[in-house]
Order: C-alpha cells, then structure tokens, then sequence
C-alpha cells in the first residue's frame, strides 16, 4: 500500500513538473519573439547615433 501511495505521488509530481516546464517553454518562446523584434524595430533607426533600446 504503502508503495502505491508513493508511484502516485511521483507521478503527480511529475505529472506537475511536466505542465510547469511546457508552460515556462511557451513563455520564453514569446520572451523571445519579443526580443526578436525589438532588435528589428530599433535597428532601423535613422539617427547619426545608434541608439540601444538595452542597458548593457
């Protein structure tokens, strides 16, 4: 009994971890399309400096 609590268990645990970690995949995919973007719409600046649009 004791070992059927413990299979369920890792696998709400893993089944968990799974959703979690597909989840955090779709917000770094949009984080960076984002990112994408920014280095297209900012590198099209016509200015005589360029211009950054990050701090480092």
């Amino acid at each position: 009994m004791a070992l059927l609590i413990i299979v369920l268990l890792l696998v709400l645990i893993l089944g968990g971890a799974g959703f979690a970690v597909h989840v955090l995949w779709w917000v770094a995919l949009a984080i960076l399309v984002i990112w994408v973007l920014g280095f297209v719409f900012a590198g099209g600046s016509a200015g005589g400096s360029r211009r950054r649009w990050y701090r480092w």
